[in-house]
This record gives C-alpha cells, sequence and structure tokens, in this order.
C-alpha cells in the first residue's frame, strides 16, 4: 500500500470530523443564543421602554436572531451535493466501488470546501453574537443607569 492510498482515507476522515466539529459548536452557540433571548425577552418585560433601551435592546435581539439564521443554515443538509452518501445514494453498488476508488481525492475536495463553508457560517455566526450580546449589555448599562 503506498503512502498517497494510506493518507487519502486519513485526509477524508479528518475533513468529515471538522464537519462533524462545525455541526457541535453551531448546536452550542443555538442553544446560547437562545437563552439569551429567552432572558432578554424575559427581562424587557419588566424595563422601561424608552428609545434609548429599545434601539440597542431590539438591534440586539435582531442580531441574535440573525445569528440563530445563519446558524440553522449552516447546519442544513445539503442533499444536492456531488460527494459522499449523497453521490452515492445515485449511483448503482458497482459505480459506488468505482467511485470510491478513483474519486477519493475529489471528496475531500469537496467536503474540504463544504467545512470551509461551514466554518464561515459559524465565524460570522460568532461576530453577529458578540455583537448582539453587546448592543444588549449597552441596554442593560442604561437600565442601571436609569435606576440609580
Amino acid at each position: 500500500m503506498s503512502a498517497l492510498t494510506r493518507d487519502l482515507p486519513a485526509a477524508l476522515a479528518e475533513v468529515k470530523a471538522e464537519i462533524t466539529r462545525t455541526d457541535s459548536k453551531a448546536s452550542l452557540l443555538l442553544a446560547f443564543i437562545g437563552a439569551v433571548l429567552a432572558g432578554a425577552w424575559s427581562a424587557g418585560h419588566d424595563l422601561p421602554h424608552t428609545p434609548c433601551l429599545l434601539v440597542p435592546g431590539l438591534a440586539g435581539v435582531a442580531l441574535l436572531i440573525g445569528a440563530a439564521g445563519v446558524l440553522l443554515s449552516s447546519v442544513r443538509p445539503n442533499l444536492k451535493g456531488r460527494h459522499g452518501f449523497p453521490l452515492w445514494a445515485t449511483l448503482t453498488p458497482e459505480q459506488i466501488r468505482d467511485a470510491v476508488v478513483t474519486d477519493l481525492a475529489a471528496d475531500i475536495a469537496g467536503l474540504s470546501r463544504l467545512a470551509v463553508t461551514k466554518y464561515t457560517a459559524l465565524r460570522r455566526a460568532v461576530d453577529l453574537t458578540r455583537a448582539g450580546g453587546l448592543l444588549l449589555l449597552v441596554a442593560a448599562v442604561l437600565t442601571l443607569g436609569g435606576a440609580a
């Protein structure tokens, strides 16, 4: 067995593991965003509805909802892919055998592009979550300043 033959399955396993990690991170971040939104919703009922509180508060909530949308799109299955099981579902057993033998490098490349897309969405969602959290923090500080 050549080094290339041994290295391709290892590379494929690494890419699949990266995809799994992005999905796990997205799940955790979705749960965090849900908890922050629930807290903001609960706290918002007891606060005065002045423009100086509503503007940063609602903007923060909007950014968190946007982050959740980005995360949901990153974990949405792509069943039209031409690599891995979506491709194999369209092939006969003989074609699968040929595809696995000849197209392993293409699978690695395609799945790597998918992993990069998922990580890009995850980064965008983290940035939106940070911005939304900062705006909610501004609203909270303004609320405390008004209560003093």
